[in-house]
């Protein structure tokens, strides 16, 4: 293929990356990047293992001088969140990423760019293809499904790996090593509902242009959730006028905080003007508080003639009203650790169709107490508006471990490299070293990667000479492993 990266080394890195972002790899859908692994090996002479989940572990010996080191595990994961732009043509089952490169920075056309976490895997297939590295013997796996609950992590076998040093390769600042992440879950909320034929006005609104972002890592920036937001109207048009709802829904992904969602509503035709005044001044009056800390945010207020299938009365203040009381951000902080967030859930998906409304959410916390109440606060809301509920995806958090050599040794090189102290941090997201290190006893673990911005949305993009870094801190690390 011919590659858009160029001038950045070690040239191989980048050639992967651009390679698995020609292969689609949305979660549940890995299986074309698997056998792409599987090929790889095979082609190197590599031992590997495929599952029925497309995880793939490849182990390769360790270098000359290096085959008697106590083996080490690199991981990663191969699916990505599939966001894009209102209005771009863009099928992830379908069609690889359109990369554009522009001031060493890399980013994809209107979609996510799925550094997260391709670049583990470009990074792992990288140091597996180079035979002139030191390095200990390595068992590479990569996992599947870990942005829809950790799902590949959770099925692989673990007992294919000898290795009690973990390196993942899912943290996204360099410069920052992460010890510690939280324990999460996918909660679904579903209620039957009815329909019925209804004519007279259809009001359409509309919200779009909202920031968005990764509801572990940017939860704590008071980011806008987009179907709160959208049921916040609707909520007063049902209480002021006798609209009736059609649609409301918003967000696919219940781990990425939503930046856009839409709404229809029946409104008679005596009553459109009431309902139309009362949506737009409240659109401008969520722009007034809105547009200060998200600049592109937009409300639109559209009326069109029309009949559509509503919603009943009760089913659809059922719905608006769990929407307007479902407890959603941060929930808790640590005041003695500069604020980090302990415990927080992000509304992700809220979806109307024939028969049934749902809900989506995703609950953090690294305290499992705190975890269980947000999961009963749940359960009491699901309760009081007649929703089922369905908990899956549920993963276990990663304690600070005290003691840690490979914590120390990436210290060591990294100041060693670029003269600078390496910053030791705990995070809100989820990883997979809890499962990791769950099932694994005794296991060392850390979490570093290069940098990757504005991940779970269109914006994601990859400063290039941060990947570039990035290799030079990993196989630094490999060879004062293999002494």
């Amino acid at each position: 293929m011919t590659y858009k990266i160029t001038g950045f080394e070690p040239a191989s890195l980048f050639h992967f990356f651009e390679e698995i972002s020609a292969i689609p790899r949305a979660s549940y859908h890995e299986k074309a990047l698997s056998d792409f692994l599987v090929e790889f090996a095979k082609a190197r002479g590599l031992w590997y293992h495929q599952d029925e989940l497309h995880n793939v572990i490849i182990k390769k010996p360790g270098s000359k001088g290096a085959e008697n080191q106590p083996a080490v595990m690199m991981q990663g994961h191969t699916d990505m969140v599939c966001e894009k732009l209102a209005g771009v043509a863009h099928d992830f089952e379908k069609d690889g990423l359109d990369l554009i490169v522009e001031n060493g920075v890399l980013r994809a056309n209107g979609t996510t760019l799925g550094g997260d976490n391709g670049i583990a895997v470009a990074l792992m297939l990288t140091i597996l293809d180079d035979d002139k590295l030191a390095h200990p013997p390595l068992e590479c796996v990569f996992t599947s499904q870990e942005e829809v609950g950790l799902g590949g992590a959770t099925a692989l076998d673990k007992s294919l790996l000898s290795a009690r040093t973990m390196i993942n390769l899912d943290s996204e600042d360099e410069g920052v090593a992460t010890v510690s992440c939280a324990g999460g879950m996918r909660f679904a909320m579903t209620r039957k509902i009815t329909r019925h034929e209804a004519s007279g006005k259809l009001l359409k609104l509309n919200i779009s242009g909202l920031l968005g972002g990764h509801s572990g890592m940017d939860i704590d920036k008071e980011r806008q959730n987009g179907i709160i937001l959208l049921a916040r109207l609707v909520n007063r048009l049902l209480h002021e006028t006798h609209a009736q709802l059609v649609s409301l829904g918003g967000g696919s992904k219940d781990n990425a905080i939503p930046r856009e969602t839409a709404a229809v509503l029946v409104v008679s035709a005596d009553e459109t003007p009431k309902a139309q005044t009362l949506a737009q001044a409240l659109a401008d009056d969520f722009c007034a508080e809105i547009r200060p800390f998200e600049p592109d945010f937009a409300c639109t207020v559209i009326v069109e003639d029309g009949s559509a299938s509503v919603v009943s009365e009760e089913d659809a203040k059922a719905f608006v009203s769990a929407i307007c009381l479902a407890p959603n951000g941060v929930r808790q902080r640590n005041l003695k650790q500069d604020g980090f967030v302990v415990t927080s859930l992000n509304l992700g998906i809220a979806q109307l169709d024939d028969t049934s409304a749902s809900l989506v959410f995703a609950p953090r916390s690294s305290v499992a107490s705190l975890q269980e109440d947000t999961k009963e606060r749940l359960f009491l809301l699901a309760e009081t508006f007649g929703f089922a509920c369905e908990i899956t995806g549920e993963y276990p958090g990663w304690s600070f471990a005290e003691v840690s050599p490979i914590r120390d040794l990436f210290i060591q090189s990294y100041k060693t490299l670029f003269g600078a102290e390496l910053k030791i941090e705990a995070i809100h997201a989820g990883l997979e070293c809890g499962l990791f290190s769950d099932a694994m006893p005794g296991l060392d673990a850390i979490a570093v990667g290069p940098t990757i911005c504005g991940c779970h949305t269109p914006d994601e993009y990859m400063p290039l000479d941060s990947c570039a870094r990035f290799y030079t801190l990993l196989v630094d690390v490999l060879a004062r492993l293999a002494k």
